[in-house]
């Protein structure tokens, strides 16, 4: 089943309409048990095909339990082997083939569910909310329909607390909560799809294009794809948590405007916040740490923040996939956040606290820098969506020349381009209608969500627009 679609809107009106029967939080328990349960089983073309699934969920209880009655050699042992367990059933290729078991069994979900097992198995029950405890629970967080699929990965005592809520939605929170329905389904089924179609006909174009017309595409085929992979996500997000919030579920949000971000640190702190926040406490931190107690000067001591900046954004890379372009992935990301902390660390040792700081407040600059970070993120993905025989087709169509400059033209226009929609948003959140930015005034937001539902119709009845794949569903 997609997600956003039409099958899955009405497969979560029928579950809204059913969970709002009962009153009592066991009532509630229960149905989204049932609900998660028939969904997860929906992708199995056989039971067998779930055991899998139920063996690594089974796994993930069995380390939370043990933490209280087997002693403190669990909280290393258990995750280690989660972690072992999940590289295994992912099919990662340096785990021998002999080993591996055969395809076909379900792994929708399974890296997300990876990230809240692990979560639980890390911190045990014993830090967890009371009435933490129990199958029921436990399953109906790390099954969670809504964000199954590609996340949002969220915390299991932010769960609970939404879990235990029986209340009436206000009208107010009715609203918002359909209007992010709109919104994700606008995003992913129009916007997203008409941006991976112009991006793949660049890249059509790219191939039998001229060698200045091949810059001009290259450049192109590699800003669009950030663009719609941003859509095509945080459209599933929008669509996701307004779904949830009509079950009384809080998911967290995942996106935070990242293009605007003036760094490739701050950018991974408002895109895909949810996963970037989970590694920095699971990882990051207690890398820190454990380097810091080893640090024999206090002079490395900056330089540990930037060696576990690389390794915690390589996990991120490497985690998006099994093969060698996901490594080089993961090093392009490590090294993005690790360069950008030394060069933090360069230009406040040789301009000050003082001076560094009023120069990221200049606009030229920071325009600059948007564009760089943009530049380098959307370089990075090309080893996300393309294979190696892909990128040596592009390198030996473009040249070393050709890149540098389909590079430096994708700087420039989204330094230029990105300022231009910082300030418009400026502009637009600005008290001008009825004391209100336009985009906080009820009647726009009314008036736009209208335009996006005649829009998505008329793709979906007139054009027979299929509804778009979430690419994160793949991960």
């Amino acid at each position: 089943m997609i997600v956003p679609s039409f099958t899955f809107l009405a497969f979560a009106l029928l579950v809204i309409v059913v969970l709002h029967l009962g009153r009592t939080a066991r009532w509630r328990q229960a149905v989204l048990l049932a609900v998660n349960l028939a969904f997860l089983a929906y992708f199995a073309a056989r039971p067998a095909a779930l055991l899998p699934y139920a063996g690594f969920l089974l796994l993930g209880a069995l380390g939370v339990s043990a933490r209280r009655r087997l002693g403190p050699w669990t909280m290393w042992a258990f995750p280690l082997l989660v972690l072992l367990v999940f590289v295994w059933l992912k099919r990662y290729l340096f785990v021998p083939q002999q080993l591996l078991l055969p395809q076909g069994y379900v792994l929708v979900g399974l890296s997300y569910v990876f990230f809240r097992v692990m979560h639980l198995v890390i911190d045990g029950w014993e830090s967890l909310p009371r009435g933490a405890r129990g199958w029921v629970s436990y399953l109906n967080y790390t099954l969670n329909f809504t964000s199954l699929v590609s996340g949002p990965i969220q915390y299991y005592d932010d769960y609970r607390r939404s879990e235990q809520e029986t209340g009436r939605l206000t009208g107010s929170d009715a609203w918002r909560a359909i209007e992010r329905v709109i919104i994700g389904f606008f995003k992913v089924y129009v916007v997203s799809a008409v941006l991976h179609a112009v991006q793949q006909s660049q890249v059509e174009a790219f191939a039998t294009a001229d060698a200045t017309e091949a810059i001009l595409h290259g450049a192109a085929l590699t800003a669009l794809y950030p663009v719609y992979l941003y859509f095509n996500f945080s459209g599933y997000t929008d669509f996701v948590i307004g779904i949830a919030r009509f079950l009384h579920l809080e998911l967290p949000e995942n996106f935070d405007r990242p293009f605007a971000s003036g760094n490739f640190i701050t950018f991974w702190s408002r895109w895909h916040m949810t996963l970037s926040n989970w590694v920095k406490t699971y990882v990051y931190t207690p890398a820190v740490l454990a380097m810091m107690r080893r640090a024999s000067s206090a002079k490395l001591e900056p330089l540990i923040g930037v060696a576990a900046y690389f390794l915690t954004f390589f996990l991120v890379g490497l985690w998006h996939g099994q093969t060698s372009e996901f490594v080089f992935f993961g090093f392009l990301q490590g090294g993005g956040v690790a360069g950008n902390k030394l060069y933090q660390l360069g230009m406040t040792r040789a301009l000050g606290r003082g001076r560094y700081h009023r120069l990221t407040n200049n606009t030229g600059y920071a325009m600059l820098m948007r564009g760089v970070t943009f530049t380098w993120f959307a370089f990075s993905v090309l080893w996300f969506w393309s294979s190696w025989s892909q990128l040596a087709s592009f390198a030996e169509r473009i040249g070393v020349r050709g890149g540098i400059l389909a590079l430096a033209l994708i700087l420039a226009v989204a330094a230029l381009l990105l300022e231009a929609l910082t300030r418009l948003g400026g502009w637009m959140r600005r008290p001008a209608l009825w004391g209100e930015g336009l985009l906080e005034s009820p009647y726009v937001r009314l008036a736009l969500a209208l335009d996006m539902i005649v829009i998505v119709t008329f793709a979906a009845l007139a054009l027979h627009a299929p509804p778009s794949q979430i690419v994160y569903q793949r991960f």
